[in-house]
C-alpha cells in the first residue's frame, strides 16, 4: 500500500499531543521527517514517534526531496511565511487553524498553492468528523426545519500571561485561538455569510482578547450566537445549539471529541436521543489529505470554505478592534 510521506514543521504542543498521534493511525501517513528550532528536541521528538529523520531548522526539511506532504502547527503569526516557503518547495500543506490571520494572507496562501500546482488544507481536524457529518446531514434533510437560531460557544481556563496564545506579536487571543472554531461551524452549517456582524471584547492588559462574543445577523430571520474565552477559572465550556422551525439540536460536545459522540433532537415537543462512534479527528484529516496526494480525493476543508471562514474573522476583529 502506498504511504504518503510526511513531515512536521515544529514541535509544538499540538502536535505532540494531538496530529502526530493522530498522524500515527492514519493508514495512508508515513511519518518521515520532524523539524524543530532545536536539533535536539526534534531528534526527541524522532525517538519518541518513530520519525525517520530529525532536523534542526524547517528549511532542512523543505529541502529533503522526499518529504510530499507538510504539517504545520507554528504559532499564528508564522503561518502565510512557512506554509507559501512549503508551497513553493512543492509540498502539500495541512496548516494549523486559523490558517492566517486575515483574507488577504490566505488567499496569498492559496495562490502559491495553486501556483505550485499543491494542496493547501486547513486544519479543523473536528470538520472531518462522523458528528459533524451527522449534523449536517440532518439539517440538509429538512428535519429541523429554516434555521432561526444557532449558539456556540468554546470556553476554555485562563492561561498564563507568557502563554504564547496571549501575545499580541504571535497574533494570540481567543478569537484567534477559538473563537476560529465556533465561526467555521458557523459557516459549514449554514453555508453562507452574514448580512451583518456585531462584536465585543474583554481585553488584558496586553491588548489580548480574553473574550470575544460575536452575533451574525442574517436578515431579519436568523441569528447565530458565537462566544470564545480564556477566562474560566477551570476547566471548559462548549456549548452547541440548532434552532430550526420545526424543530432543534442539542448536543454538549466539545470540538475534536472522539468516541461515542450524543446529541438530542426535539421535535414536536419529542426528544430523540441519537450517538455517534467518531473515531480520532486528527487521524481523519491527515488520512484525507493524503488521499489528496495520492489522487484520490479532494481537500474536504476547501479554499472557499476558509476564505469564508477568514473573511467573517476579519469582520468580527474589526468590530472589536484587535
Amino acid at each position: 500500500m502506498r504511504k504518503v510521506k510526511w513531515g512536521v514543521l515544529g514541535t509544538a504542543d499540538i502536535a505532540r499531543g494531538q496530529t502526530i498521534p493522530g498522524m500515527q493511525q492514519a493508514e495512508h501517513c508515513s511519518l518521515h521527517a520532524i523539524a524543530g528550532r532545536k536539533l535536539e528536541k526534534a531528534e526527541s521528538y524522532q525517538k519518541t514517534f518513530g520519525f525517520q529523520k530529525a532536523y534542526g531548522s524547517y528549511d532542512e526539511l523543505l529541502a529533503d526531496a522526499e518529504v510530499e506532504a507538510v504539517y504545520i502547527p507554528l504559532p499564528n503569526d508564522l503561518h502565510c511565511e512557512w506554509t507559501v516557503k512549503a508551497l513553493k518547495a512543492h509540498k502539500h500543506v495541512l496548516c494549523e487553524k486559523p490558517l492566517a490571520v486575515s483574507e488577504k494572507q490566505a488567499a496569498e496562501m492559496f495562490q502559491a498553492a495553486e501556483e505550485n500546482g499543491v494542496y493547501l488544507m486547513e486544519a479543523y481536524a473536528y470538520l472531518h468528523s462522523p458528528f459533524v457529518k451527522a449534523v449536517k446531514a440532518e439539517l440538509n434533510s429538512g428535519a429541523i426545519g429554516e434555521i432561526r437560531y444557532m449558539e456556540s460557544a468554546f470556553i476554555t481556563g485562563r492561561r498564563p500571561d507568557t502563554d504564547i496564545r496571549l501575545r499580541k506579536e504571535t497574533c494570540g487571543g481567543a478569537l484567534y485561538d477559538l473563537g476560529c472554531y465556533t465561526v467555521s461551524m458557523a459557516m459549514w452549517l449554514l453555508e453562507k455569510e452574514p448580512e451583518k456582524v456585531l462584536a465585543t471584547a474583554q481585553f488584558s492588559e496586553k491588548n489580548i482578547d480574553l473574550f470575544t462574543s460575536a452575533l451574525l445577523l442574517y436578515g431579519s430571520d436568523t441569528v447565530v450566537n458565537l462566544d470564545c474565552g480564556m477566562l474560566l477559572p477551570r476547566g471548559r465550556l462548549d456549548r452547541f445549539r440548532l434552532c430550526g422551525t420545526l424543530g432543534e439540536i442539542i448536543s454538549p460536545v466539545e470540538f475534536n471529541q472522539c468516541g461515542e459522540i450524543p446529541y438530542t433532537m426535539i421535535m414536536n415537543g419529542t426528544r430523540v436521543e441519537k450517538t455517534v462512534k467518531a473515531p480520532n479527528n486528527y487521524m481523519l484529516e491527515v488520512e484525507q489529505l493524503s488521499k489528496c496526494v495520492l489522487g484520490e480525493e479532494h481537500p474536504h476543508v476547501s479554499k472557499a470554505f476558509s476564505l469564508r471562514v477568514a473573511r467573517v474573522m476579519d469582520r468580527i476583529l474589526n468590530e472589536i478592534g484587535y
